[in-house]
């Protein structure tokens, strides 16, 4: 109960001070020409019971089906300077600071994330807006699992995760400066495979939230669009990264056996892409990996697992994939069906059908870096791929 008194505590008094302060942040700021917001947002929802540990069996607790949240955001509110900020229809975007209680302590902790968003509105009215929000970033200091002290926690398996956030709110504009938020939003909780097991969390949450602008409501600006001009690119990237697999039937000392082996994967893709609006990419692309864990065999050595060698050729694998491109200024988010054309079989193998989603960030005008979920079954998640590129343009 302290922790949550002190959450509460938290969300309360920051706005406080800081509208007690907000004279001499004002002046700094409008030094800066800057349009920052501070909000504060609580949640309460459901949990989905996705795995058995969320169903409550063999755990402490009947079953965990209800959480709260408490967060904690700093935004930027954009006024259409640059002509993506109008097609976007003036979006804010930040940093967000947000804590969980899942009403299970001993075996999920108190997870901590800090994550990036994007709240966009759909319409804007007088005092009103409607919005859409996203949000992508890490979380910490869970309790996950351990053979051991905490074994029936398959949902979280390390003290580490992802967080993709996304949602729809109404903001309403009570003075000058006080925004009222309500909404909700869906949230799953994964590390992308990086540590077994990880069957994830998944919530839903109505939210409220109050937000103060350290402004006075901006006026957009507004310039003529220019007839877009259509352009092709062609992509080249590599990605590396790792995957880990238990061995479950392995006779060896519990904790080697759920820390597992980790295989390295890694692989080259070349793509096409036609970009057909300010908004909007289409294309296809080719990719040949390697992954390490196909047809994994281990032998026992000191009590310690080792993977046992086998022919390069037998985990090389190649697919095929369209692809769609969300373009939100040097933000690409990336949607990919993909379908393997090439690879061994062996016995348990994932589907030939996989989903490839991700973004990418553009360093330079050409170069950029990305982080992609490589996933089956549009639940399962196989590896994630940091991927670094090149494109190569023409209009």
């Amino acid at each position: 109960m302290q922790l949550k008194q002190l959450l509460i505590f938290i969300v309360i008094l920051i706005p406080v001070y800081t509208m007690a302060q907000a004279d001499s942040i004002e002046n700094s700021l409008q030094k800066e020409r800057k349009y920052i917001s501070l909000q504060s947002e609580y949640q309460r929802g459901h949990v989905f019971a996705t795995n058995d540990f969320l169903r409550g069996l063999n755990t402490e607790y009947d079953r965990i089906d209800d959480f709260q949240t408490f967060s904690i955001k700093f935004s930027t509110q954009t006024t259409g300077k640059k002509l993506w900020e109008q097609l976007y229809n003036y979006p804010a975007w930040g940093l967000a600071i947000y804590t969980a209680d899942f009403q299970a302590p001993e075996e999920i902790g108190y997870p901590i994330a800090i994550y990036g968003f994007f709240n966009g509105p759909f319409r804007r009215w007088e005092k009103v807006s409607f919005n859409y929000e996203l949000g992508f970033g890490a979380t910490f200091n869970w309790r996950s699992f351990n053979p051991i002290t905490n074994q029936y926690n398959i949902a979280i398996g390390a003290g580490q995760s992802f967080i993709i956030d996304a949602g729809m709110n109404l903001q309403y504009n009570i003075t000058k400066r006080i925004d009222l938020i309500t909404g909700f939003s869906l949230t799953h909780f994964s590390n992308g495979a990086l540590k077994k097991p990880n069957f994830g969390i998944n919530t839903f949450a109505p939210k409220i939230g109050i937000k103060y602008n350290f402004y006075d409501q901006p006026s957009f600006k507004e310039q003529e669009v220019p007839d877009f001009r259509r352009k092709n690119e062609w992509l080249l990237s590599g990605f590396g990264g790792t995957k880990n697999v238990i061995f479950d039937t392995v006779n060896i000392d519990i904790l080697e056996k759920y820390e597992g082996v980790f295989f390295p994967v890694f692989g080259l893709s070349a793509g096409y892409n036609r970009q057909i609006s300010y908004k909007s990419k289409i294309g296809f692309g080719m990719t040949i990996s390697y992954d390490g864990s196909v047809n994994a065999q281990v032998a026992i050595e000191e009590n310690e697992l080792d993977p046992v060698d086998s022919p390069f050729i037998d985990k090389v694998q190649l697919s095929i994939y369209p692809s769609y491109e969300l373009v939100i200024n040097k933000l690409s988010i990336t949607l990919q069906p993909a379908f393997y054309i090439y690879r061994k079989e062996f016995a348990n193998q994932s589907p030939a059908f996989f989903q490839r989603i991700g973004f990418k960030y553009y360093l330079s005008d050409n170069l950029y870096m990305g982080v992609i979920l490589r996933d089956y079954a549009f639940h399962v998640s196989d590896y994630i791929e940091w991927t670094i590129g090149y494109r190569f343009r023409k209009n």
